[in-house]
């Protein structure tokens, strides 16, 4: 990469011994193969409040979550599914964010589930958020079923899903380095200051 893409994978569960963890930091290892530098945002590291509407934004870890996530080029989502949605902690830490940290950056989504269906409709949430937040989000995308056997060592399906991880962060960093180019910005420039309907007058 011509320059530094910097890739954030933000954790959306709270367990210790978490797959959703383990799956956002193989979807940035795929990242890194791109040539991207990569950052677990893990919110466990974090004592967020509970988003009230109120004001949380001075607050210093509030702070401390915004500039982790909104430093970075492109954003990887993961996520456990809760009765059919999103965690309710990765909803929370979102809440506390905004434009400033996913407007314009590459979102890739992730997600493990302890049932066969997997994460498809905690995914489609989570697809809403980012185009609500004016997120580039990748179709690509990872649904990890019954993630405790399929991403154990002796699952025989084990390689293909941790390949689809990484071809997530894969995709993002590199949407993320075409997105960041001089020629992409200048573009962009152009476009926001082109006449809004030019040669349309009669």
């Amino acid at each position: 990469m011509a320059q530094e893409i910097i890739i954030a994978g933000l954790v959306g569960s709270l367990r210790h011994e978490s797959h959703t963890r383990r799956a956002v930091r193989i979807a940035l290892e795929g990242a890194a193969e791109s040539g991207a530098v990569t950052r677990l945002v893990d919110l466990r590291d974090y004592e967020l409040p509970f988003c009230n509407g109120d004001r949380t934004a001075s607050l210093p870890e509030v702070v401390r979550l915004r500039h982790d996530v909104g430093s970075g080029n492109g954003l990887i989502l993961g996520t456990p599914e809760y009765h059919g949605g999103y965690s309710g902690v990765l909803k929370n830490a979102i809440d506390l964010m905004g434009f400033d940290e996913f407007e314009g950056k590459i979102l890739g989504l992730v997600g493990v589930s302890g049932g066969s269906m997997g994460a498809l409709q905690a995914l489609q949430g989570l697809r809403v958020i980012g185009r609500a937040l004016h997120a580039w989000v990748i179709p690509q995308q990872a649904s990890i079923p019954m993630a405790y056997q399929e991403l154990a060592q002796d699952s025989p399906a084990r390689e293909a899903y941790e390949q689809r991880l990484r071809e997530v962060g894969r995709q993002v960093a590199r949407f993320a380095a075409l997105h960041s180019s001089p020629e992409a910005i200048e573009f962009l420039r152009a476009w926001e200051e082109a006449p809004s309907n030019p040669g349309g007058e009669d």
